[in-house]
């Protein structure tokens, strides 16, 4: 065992999670902000855009996925599709239930 290198993980600089943490926090005061606005059917869609970046700014910083191996991105990219389908298939049966008479 003494004879494998193990490879070296380079964290992210103070910095960047300085101006990560910095872009979060704008982000949630404009979350705040458009929760006392009233977009009609876009809220939802605004709300969900912002949650969206922030969860990925959190995943690819904080998590250091963004310099994670391809196995940690299979896995990534594997629960993204099974939520499509988890929410797709929950959408398709809300959106439904008026149909049947």
């Amino acid at each position: 065992m003494s004879g494998q290198q193990q490879p070296i993980h380079q964290p992210a600089s103070l910095q960047s999670y300085f101006i990560v943490f910095t872009i979060l926090m704008v982000l949630t005061a404009i979350t705040v902000y458009a929760g006392f606005q009233n977009y009609g059917v876009w809220n939802t869609p605004v709300a969900l855009g912002i949650a969206v970046i922030k969860a990925a700014l959190v995943i690819l910083i904080f998590m250091h996925a963004l310099h994670s191996p391809p196995t940690t991105w299979l896995v990534i990219l594997a629960s993204i599709f099974f939520l499509a389908i988890m929410l797709g298939m929950t959408l398709s049966d809300y959106m439904s239930r008026g149909m049947i008479t």
